[in-house]
């Protein structure tokens, strides 16, 4: 039974504001009340911005607004009532309310501008069950976790695997992702990376288009649906990482200019204006960014954040934003009890980035690595198109196995400059590569996956380049067995001027390419529905097979001690006959190679063994992975042998550690 509550909420108003990210601190140094008396004092824990429950009918509220002359708080559901808010120092608006009805709390921020009064969604909304455009709703805080005993999963053990809500399942939600992490189990990666899940218009969309930084998308089941996904993961000893975009909003329900100079025409990024991180009253922006990293890490128990395209970050303080982060989610991880990782995604191949900063680097932990992709497809398709035009040299492969950057201050001919500086001095698991991302498909005008571009020999070939790597693999969704189904551009949008942009937006992106087609429509439900997986291919012939194979690697990969070992001194790469390269890794007696044909047509011939007796540990030419039949030696002492087209020969020291009898095939 609801308990009775007076007509109107008591009212506490706080005139300082103390203590970085706090709501209010200490005792009230002004209360006034409507309708009852205040009794009760301000809470001394920190509060952060926005609007959230301290206990029973009792509620914070609090935005940054700095150069507005008035805000005032419109009360919705379950009562109506405008409630004045008062202003710091800091340009925040605070007040503290209590007396309020038992039910969904729903609100707005009243703004006053020289213009005219204009009434907006918090933009620190946790919760926008009505769209980009409604009321923003009071997130409850309970949730019933039961990954008490989770502690985490050391950087360098991390296998990831990129998906999107919304095409992973037919039913796009968190909570239907959890049936199928007994697959992901089963394959062996250990962190799922979800695309962003800010709230975003309508129901289909990348994410990247999110104006909502704090709420998570109600199409996919809200924070208590990613919660439950978080909490499953946990208990089936999987990581979840976030990827956030804190380099720019999206479009449509972006009220962010109303509030405050959240941007600045200082820079401009291929969105606009550039978020203000560096210029007059950036505090407030960088404060808002900082406490969303911590409200994801802590509310919803994430084991890290993939920061989207941090060269479009612009900041040039004596105390860089990126650096400020990783500070905050150091002492996030000492108070939690595990620790917590930031990746940043970058086409800078800048070492400063994942540098500590006694180096004077940001403190980053890892970054994504496209040169190792670029290497991998070009190499494989023969496309040299657009930002392919550096790529597709056979040793520049080999040099990415040792040094993670391909390009390291050399000239390149799609930047017109050079590019790049040494990565030799941060171990190998500081570098996420993959063969297939959401960008390198769906950046392509049809969105093809790279089992369409290449053949089943081919992808076996790709898959042990990058399971094998002495860097941290990703894998995006459905790689595993081969999916066929595209996974194309989609938004939904509910401004028509906006869709026309964003479709003749995506065919210029696209003048680079020699691309043949008619460009999907973004907006288009079809266009989203064809991006869906196909989840039966899993159990089906070459599918199948390809799966196992991926299988095979991983076990590998976890098993192996000279697959687990980062350091610049245990990776040699170099490259034998006209096509073949030799990855090398592990030191003493634990020792593995690992044989890549890289041609489609022409065998390769190697003969550059180390000392010792090799054994032979796979061989994609096994009956068993639809090869056309296994001419490598279960053993070698130095003889030389012969790799076929797009083959791969994987061979380790005998008297290394035992290895699983079941990966030794004949």
């Amino acid at each position: 039974m609801a308990k009775t509550a007076p007509a109107h909420p008591t009212v506490i108003v706080e005139t300082v504001f103390r203590g970085l990210g706090n709501c209010f601190l200490g005792p009230p140094v002004v209360t006034h009340s409507v309708a009852t008396t205040a009794t009760s004092s301000f809470p001394s824990s920190p509060r952060r911005i926005g609007a959230y429950p301290l206990g029973p009918g009792h509620y914070c509220f609090s935005v940054w607004a700095p150069l507005l002359p008035q805000v005032e708080l419109k009360l919705l559901h379950p009562i109506e009532q405008c409630v004045p808010l008062q202003q710091n120092a800091e340009g925040y608006w605070q007040v503290e309310l209590e007396g309020i009805p038992e039910g969904p709390l729903e609100y707005l921020f009243v703004l006053h501008h020289e213009q005219g009064v204009v009434e907006r969604p918090d933009p620190a909304s946790r919760w926008q069950p009505h769209g980009v455009h409604g009321p923003s709703r009071v997130l409850p805080p309970h949730f019933d976790w039961q990954d008490q005993d989770w502690q985490g999963i050391p950087l360098p053990q991390w296998i990831l695997y990129e998906l999107h809500v919304g095409t992973f399942t037919p039913e796009g939600t968190f909570t239907a992702i959890i049936p199928r992490l007994p697959d992901l189990v089963d394959l062996g990666v250990n962190v799922i990376e979800l695309m962003p899940v800010a709230q975003c218009p309508g129901g289909r969309n990348w994410g990247y288009d999110g104006v909502y930084p704090y709420a998570v998308q109600t199409a996919y089941g809200g924070a208590t649906g990613l919660k439950q996904l978080v909490d499953a993961c946990h208990r089936a000893g999987i990581a979840v990482i976030l990827d956030v975009v804190y380099n720019h909003m999206g479009p449509e329900g972006n009220y962010l200019r109303e509030f405050g100079p959240y941007f600045t025409d200082k820079y401009h990024t291929p969105w606009g204006a550039a978020l203000n991180f560096d210029d007059r009253y950036c505090d407030g922006v960088r404060e808002f960014f900082l406490q969303n990293a911590e409200y994801w890490l802590e509310e919803f128990h994430l084991d890290g954040l993939r920061l989207d395209a941090v060269h479009a970050i612009y900041d040039f303080s004596a105390r860089p934003f990126l650096r400020e982060l990783s500070e905050r989610v150091e002492i996030v991880s000492q108070r939690s009890g595990w620790r917590r990782y930031l990746i940043a995604e970058t086409d800078l191949n800048d070492v400063k980035i994942i540098s500590p900063p006694e180096q004077g680097g940001y403190g980053i932990d890892a970054q994504w690595c496209d040169d190792f992709h670029h290497c991998i497809h070009t190499l494989l398709t023969g496309e040299k198109e657009g930002y392919y035009e550096d790529f597709g040299q056979l040793e520049q492969l080999a040099k990415s196995y040792r040094e993670s950057y391909v390009f390291s201050g050399q000239y390149s001919r799609y930047r017109a400059r050079r590019y790049g500086n040494l990565a030799l001095s941060r171990p190998g698991y500081q570098f996420v590569v993959c063969i297939q991302n959401h960008d390198q498909i769906g950046n392509r005008m049809l969105g093809e996956r790279l089992g369409q571009l290449t053949s089943f020999e081919g992808l076996k070939l790709a898959a042990a380049a990058l399971l094998l790597a002495p860097m941290l693999p990703m894998l995006f969704m459905g790689e595993e067995y081969g999916e066929t189904a595209p996974f194309q551009y989609f938004v939904s949008h509910g401004d028509p001027d906006l869709v026309e942009a964003v479709r003749q937006g995506r065919k210029r992106e696209f003048s680079a390419f020699a691309w043949k087609g008619e460009v999907p429509d973004p907006q288009s439900e079809e266009t989203f529905n064809r991006s869906q997986l196909n989840w039966h291919l899993k159990s089906e012939g070459q599918h199948q097979v390809l799966w196992r194979w991926y299988q095979t690697l991983i076990q590998l990969r976890k098993t192996l001690p000279a697959l687990q070992s980062f350091e610049r001194a245990t990776v040699q790469a170099y490259l034998f006959s006209e096509s073949g390269l030799a990855l090398q890794r592990g030191q003493g007696s634990e020792q593995l190679i690992a044989l890549l044909n890289f041609s489609p047509e022409q065998a390769a011939i190697y003969s550059g063994w180390p000392p010792g007796s090799w054994q032979k540990l796979l061989d994609s030419q096994d009956p068993q992975w639809l090869g056309s039949g296994s001419s490598l030696p279960l053993q070698t002492a130095g003889d030389p042998i012969t790799i076929p087209a797009y083959g791969v020969g994987v061979y380790r020291l005998m008297g290394s550690s035992t290895v699983d009898s079941t990966l030794i095939k004949d």
